[in-house]
């Protein structure tokens, strides 16, 4: 991988699809979506609608695009919608098309909308460094990307998953890279939007082995350490220094996984003196020792990951 922060953080995240579908709205409607931890995905192509998701109400427009890396409890529903409590779930009118609400009469929103799923491990702790809820508007390129992930998803054709993957990810950083203005929730995306906080995060992901501090990371982005902590916890939404720990924690069970390192050399590439500082922090972080984490991601193989006398 680059070191470009997102693109490493988006590729780690490994998308996958679920499905996609074309909602056709008509008369009033609701439909609640049930918490699922996964990514939720929409595009509006006609009309309007009102989302209410982790305690936001959002009225999005034909053009806008909404990307939920983790959904709780969301609801979406047309401007003027039915009593409280009372949903209306959609009927499926054609393969991969649906109709919400009145079942005739004129369509008055169109909805390409989706859920994909994070195979990776660590999808929790990358997902944190995401915002919460992203909004892009009057970005075509996502729209048709939707569209590309609906005819993927209903083909059957070869290398199907590797083309849904790459299309996934790209939807991902295109809607992370758009959906970025001053009022936007704090994340990884917006914090590389900041010019100065960007030379920081790209720091950090080129050289995660480097003994940062907050002096240092101030110091490359031209300020004082006082301001410099208060704008990346304001933006990013983690201080520095825990960003800079969910990052090596999210490398580190990366190359457990592959099992090619002993634990000495993850530590050093982690930022790690020696292995049992890394076993301890690596522990209070994630819960288990490296070693045992290790072997659980093996599927039950008992294979032990190699290590020096440091480490046993």
């Amino acid at each position: 991988m680059s070191n470009d922060p997102l693109a490493e953080v988006v590729t780690l995240l490994q998308p996958t699809a679920r499905f996609s579908k074309l909602v056709e709205c008509a008369g009033e409607w609701r439909v609640h979506r049930l918490a699922t931890g996964d990514p939720f995905y929409c595009a509006i192509l006609e009309g309007s609608c009102r989302v209410i998701v982790n305690g936001q109400t959002l009225t999005l427009q034909a053009g806008d695009f909404m990307l939920v890396p983790a959904i709780h409890d969301l609801i979406n529903e047309s401007l003027t919608p039915p009593p409280a409590g009372v949903n209306t779930p959609p009927i499926e009118t054609s393969p991969g098309c649906f109709r919400i609400g009145q079942q005739s009469g004129p369509v008055q929103s169109r909805i390409q909308l989706g859920h994909c799923h994070f195979d990776s491990p660590d999808a929790e702790l990358l997902v944190s460094l995401l915002p919460q809820v992203i909004i892009a508007r009057g970005e075509p390129r996502l729209a048709l990307l939707l569209q590309l992930i609906n005819e993927e998803t209903r083909a059957r054709r070869s290398a199907r998953d590797l083309v849904l993957q790459r299309l996934l990810e790209v939807m991902l950083i295109e809607a992370l890279r758009s959906g970025i203005d001053a009022s936007s929730a704090p994340g990884l995306a917006r914090g590389l939007a900041d010019e100065h906080l960007a030379i920081a995060l790209r720091a950090i992901h080129a050289r995660p082995e480097h003994s940062w501090t907050v002096a240092d990371l101030a110091k490359d982005s031209a300020l004082s350490r006082s301001a410099f902590f208060a704008r990346f916890a304001r933006t990013v939404g983690l201080a520095p220094m825990q960003y800079l720990l969910a990052w090596r924690m999210a490398l580190a069970k990366k190359r457990l996984r592959a099992r090619d390192l002993a634990i000495e050399q993850i530590a050093g590439s982690v930022g790690y003196s020696s292995a049992s500082t890394f076993t301890i922090a690596f522990t209070r972080h994630v819960g288990i020792p490296p070693g045992r984490y290790a072997r659980m991601q093996m599927n039950g193989r008992d294979q032990e990951m190699p290590v020096n006398a440091s480490n046993t």
